[in-house]
């Protein structure tokens, strides 16, 4: 049976084709998949996997701000625990407090005074010897409250909040306490002292005016609510673990560490 031309040149088109890079034995074009595709595809997994760390890390700043919300107390309603834990922030060269750090000393004495707890863990960066939260604190409780030294603990390192609680726990032996900070911040660090089993509530040090840098804080405060999530979760350890110091005996053991 002879072959219609229109099926002649069909025929003809599938052969031509089929010597022709790119073609298999029909006569659809196959997708090439060259660097530029791989690309795509590189570009869209690290889209998709951007997305779904925002998500995580929102819903984890939402869960920790949540779950400690009826933690957070006014001073007058702060329960009487075995310590107020004052969590470190900047010193200036001569060792002037830094505003936001004054406020948190200030509102833990006012605290102190109002509920009878009269231990304080002070807690922060002493890395170098030319930079000195702990004392400065120290000595701004002292000079100005009138707190007793044997009654001020020093916690040297530490360079995080989750460092922080964790020595709380670790070396200070805490079961109760009150944290001082600014509102911004204490979601984060009541969390890790719960994690941590220390019955934690917390007071607000704001000012009515806002601090320099509070958008930078709120930002970095963000992803490092994350991070601590993390790593309450599996435990880490700290940068130091150190010698244990329980809050029920003498603080000034500590100010020489």
């Amino acid at each position: 049976m002879k072959k219609s031309s229109l099926e002649n040149e069909y025929l003809l088109k599938i052969n031509f084709n089929d010597n022709r890079p790119g073609y298999a034995s029909s006569p659809y074009k196959k997708n090439k998949r060259g660097f530029g595709w791989f690309m795509k595809k590189f570009f869209i997994i690290l889209i998709v996997l951007a997305l779904l760390s925002t998500i995580s890390v929102g819903a984890i700043n939402f869960y920790v701000i949540k779950s400690t919300s009826k933690y957070i107390v006014q001073p007058e309603n702060a329960p009487k625990s075995d310590t107020m834990i004052v969590l470190g922030a900047g010193v200036y060269p001569d060792g002037t407090l830094s505003p936001m750090l004054s406020d948190r000393v200030k509102t833990a004495n006012v605290v102190s005074n109002k509920n009878g707890t009269e231990k304080y863990i002070l807690t922060g960066d002493h890395g170098r010897k030319e930079y000195d939260e702990v004392s400065a604190m120290m000595d701004r409780l002292i000079s100005k409250y009138n707190v007793l030294p044997e009654n001020i603990f020093l916690d040297h390192a530490g360079f995080s909040t989750y460092e922080s609680m964790y020595r709380a726990d670790y070396i200070f032996k805490v079961k109760s306490a009150v944290i001082v900070t600014q509102k911004y911040h204490l979601p984060r660090a009541i969390y890790i002292a719960r994690k941590k089993g220390i019955d934690a509530y917390g007071v607000a040090a704001d000012r009515p005016e806002s601090y320099v840098g509070m958008p930078k804080y709120k930002f970095r405060e963000y992803f490092a609510t994350a991070k601590d999530f993390v790593f309450s979760l599996f435990n880490f350890d700290p940068t130091f673990k150190g010698v244990e110091h329980p809050i029920s005996g003498d603080g000034t053991q500590t100010h020489n560490d």
